[in-house]
C-alpha cells in the first residue's frame, strides 16, 4: 500500500489544500455510492491523504477525516437506497425460479450476517461497491445497515487515513488497519458460521 500511495504522494504534492480535500471525498465517494466506481483505488487514496496531511503545514487531519468520514457513509447510503429503489423492483419484475432464490437467500444472509457483512466489506476492494446497493435489494433492515454502514466509514475511511498520517511518526501504525480489518473479516466468518448452524437446528 505504502509504495501505490507514493504514486498518489507526488502527484498531490502540487494540489492545494481545498483540492486535496475534495479530490479525496470524491473518489471516496465514487467508490462507494457509484457502482461505475468500483476500480478506484479508496485504501491507496486514504493512505496517500494521511501521508501527504502530516508531511504539510497547509492541510489539517480533523478536516480531512471529517470530509472522508461524511464522503465514505454517504456512498454507501447512496448505494443502499439505490439498490432499494431500483434494483428490488427489477428483481421483483424477474420472475424466474434460480433469480427468486438468489433473492430469498440474499434476505436471509442479510437479515442474520448482513451487519457483520456492510463493516467487512469495506476493507475488500471491489466488494464494498457492490454490498451496499446488494444490502438494499435485499431489504436489509435500514437501521442496522445505518449502524454498520456508520461503524464501517469510521474504521475504514478514517482509520486507514489515520494510519497514512501517524505512520508518518511512527513506523509501527502502519498495520494497524489491517490489525481492524482481520477482526471484523474473522467476526463476519464466525457470525456467518454460527447463524448457518442455527438455522439448520430450527
Amino acid at each position: 500500500m505504502i509504495e501505490f500511495a507514493a504514486s498518489f504522494d507526488t502527484q498531490y504534492a502540487q494540489l492545494t489544500p481545498f483540492l486535496i480535500y475534495l479530490i479525496t471525498a470524491v473518489i471516496i465517494f465514487a467508490e462507494t455510492g457509484i457502482l461505475l466506481g468500483f476500480f478506484l483505488p479508496g485504501d491507496s487514496i486514504l493512505y496517500s491523504a494521511g501521508l501527504i496531511t502530516a508531511t504539510r503545514n497547509d492541510t489539517n487531519i480533523a478536516i480531512l477525516v471529517v470530509l472522508i468520514f461524511i464522503a465514505a457513509f454517504l456512498g454507501d447510503q447512496v448505494g443502499y437506497v439505490l439498490g432499494r429503489m431500483i434494483g428490488r423492483p427489477y428483481l421483483e419484475k424477474n420472475r424466474s425460479p434460480r433469480i427468486q432464490r438468489l433473492v430469498s437467500g440474499s434476505e436471509k444472509f442479510y437479515e442474520h450476517t448482513g451487519w457483520w457483512a456492510v463493516v467487512a466489506a469495506r476493507f475488500f476492494p471491489w466488494v464494498r461497491s457492490f454490498v451496499p446497493p446488494i444490502a438494499g435489494a435485499a431489504r436489509m433492515n435500514y437501521y442496522r445497515f445505518l449502524s454498520a454502514n456508520t461503524l464501517g466509514a469510521l474504521l475504514w475511511g478514517v482509520g486507514i487515513t489515520l494510519a497514512g498520517f501517524y505512520s508518518a511518526k511512527f513506523p509501527w501504525v502502519k498495520g494497524s488497519s489491517y490489525a481492524i480489518a482481520i477482526f471484523f473479516i474473522s467476526a463476519s466468518l464466525i457470525s456467518a458460521i454460527l447463524n448457518y448452524f442455527r438455522a439448520k437446528r430450527d
